[in-house]
């Protein structure tokens, strides 16, 4: 009898099981999607959380190339989900400052990088990440083949770059007997933007530059990310550039009644200005 009985609930509950009635609901993976299907609905305007970077975006640029993996991921066909983060962006678990250069190709199909890049290896990895084939052909051709402006290389062969300073001599009570170090409080850099990128590199502060726009401008708002005159100079001399001239001057400061312990009072401090003009031929 017991037999029969477990045989009877076992045919009832497979009956039910067959009766047409829909199975429980699967729980959401963090993307918002049902775990038994990948399909998302992605608004028009597309927040992404890359790397702890946020970007947004159009959702048309994500999907402009349906081959890579963004357009998988953006139009439904990829195999997993995009997750989103506790704001309700989009994540991606990649490099977030190099994924603007990946955003700007989709855009403009066209690979742009800036003056003196170094991360062309790291761009590259990304770009095969993200399986941008077009890219990543960009990114393997020479840099000596990468198309530029023709017009524009045969102007960056001469130049002329403006090296000025501000610094102060401060002198003790008997004169020169306590003369104290130069101080240079900065080094500016005039010129031509590419020429100035190119002798100096990284020790180039643009902060100051409020002109974003061609790379082929002039700018006297750069300065350099130390202060030492002489490692400026030696820089200027392995790019092939000579000293065509100097100038200088000097202003004596007033003299000042409250004297604060442990600072100089102006009669005791020298200021004075420099220019020195770099040429290469």
């Amino acid at each position: 009898m017991a037999t029969n009985g477990a045989a009877t609930n076992s045919s009832s509950s497979s009956a039910s099981s067959n009766s047409g009635q829909p199975p429980p609901e699967q729980p959401l993976q963090p993307g918002g999607t049902n775990m038994n299907s990948i399909v998302q609905v992605f608004p028009p305007i597309v927040e992404l959380n890359v790397g702890g970077v946020f970007y947004t975006t159009a959702l048309t640029t994500l999907q402009r190339d349906q081959d890579s993996l963004l357009g998988q991921m953006f139009s439904g066909k990829s195999k997993t989900p995009v997750l989103r983060d506790s704001k309700g962006k989009f994540f991606i678990d990649r490099d977030g400052v190099l994924f603007r250069y990946i955003l700007d190709f989709l855009r403009n199909q066209k690979l742009v990088l800036p003056e003196n890049f170094s991360e062309r290896e790291r761009l590259k990895k990304e770009a095969d990440f993200f399986q941008l084939q077009e890219m990543i052909d960009s990114l393997t051709l020479p840099k000596s083949l990468s198309p530029v402006d023709p017009a524009f290389t045969v102007r960056t062969s001469v130049g002329t770059i403006t090296i000025s300073y501000r610094g102060t001599f401060a002198f003790g009570r008997d004169g020169l007997a306590d003369v104290k170090f130069r101080k240079l409080s900065r080094i500016l850099v005039c010129g031509r933007v590419t020429l100035c990128r190119e002798v100096f590199g990284e020790m180039l502060n643009e902060s100051r530059d409020p002109d974003r726009g061609a790379v082929d401008r002039y700018t006297a708002r750069f300065f350099l990310k130390h202060t030492f005159l002489e490692q400026a100079f030696d820089m200027l001399v392995l790019a092939g550039y000579k000293c065509a001239g100097s100038c200088g001057s000097s202003t004596a400061g007033g003299i000042s009644v409250d004297k604060k312990p442990g600072m100089d009072n102006e009669e005791d401090r020298w200021n004075h200005y420099n220019e020195f003009i770099w040429v290469r031929e």
